[in-house]
């Protein structure tokens, strides 16, 4: 039986999280769906969702104060090229480096930075919170059945700026383009929360969990 674990680290409520991915796994037929911090678990899964609340470098931090589970996450998606969702600060880590109070290292999966949102033009408060339209701008097999205008629901003050155009799969507008949804390979990341964003992020959920590259 498939397995997909969603890495706790302690940086999040996971309870919403863990709801959403196991429906979409019964309803798909897609396997096992478990919440963990061991590295053992991480290294026998078939998928790895890393999600983040809060602060980048706290989040960096935590993730590297569980010993052994970067580690694990690294040769899950890199040396065994499992698939890998990242939500929130777990997109965000994607990155080659955070700019969030401090200079953080990323995993450099997906060059670029994370950079503050400064909206332009318009009375828009930061951090950029609630619904937004996705502005699909690539193709990937979790985005099948996702176009634009489909809502998700955001709750951020940052955003990755890619090096790679390539990589940044979709936007939304907020006094600018501001990035939504970054891809590659066997990686994608998310900067919404697809288990708060009903329906388009429930189908997102159970096209990841389907997905074999």
């Amino acid at each position: 039986m498939a397995l997909t674990v969603v890495v706790d680290y302690e940086s999040g409520n996971l309870h919403s999280a863990e709801k959403a991915y196991q429906r979409m796994a019964a309803e798909t037929g897609a396997g096992e769906v478990i919440i963990s911090g061991r590295p053992e678990d991480v290294a026998r899964a078939d998928r790895v969702v890393l999600p983040g609340d809060g602060a980048y470098p706290a989040c960096k931090a935590a993730l590297e104060g569980h010993s052994g589970l970067q580690e694990a996450i690294e040769d899950a998606v890199i040396g065994k090229g499992r698939p890998f969702m990242g939500i929130c600060i777990g997109m965000q880590m994607m990155a080659s480096i955070g700019r969030e109070y401090r200079d953080t290292p990323g995993f450099d999966w997906t060059p670029g930075e994370v950079v503050p949102i400064k909206p332009v033009g318009r009375a828009l408060k930061v951090p950029h919170m609630g619904w937004n339209d996705l502005i699909i701008s690539g193709a990937h097999p979790v985005l099948a059945g996702v176009k634009t205008g489909d809502h998700a629901y955001f709750v951020h003050s940052y955003q990755v700026r890619v090096a790679e155009p390539a990589h940044r799969l979709a936007h939304v507008d907020y006094g600018g383009e501001v990035t939504a949804i970054i891809g590659r390979d066997n990686m994608i990341g998310m900067q919404f929360h697809p288990e708060k964003s009903q329906q388009t992020g429930l189908r997102m959920i159970a096209n990841f969990l389907t997905w074999a590259p």
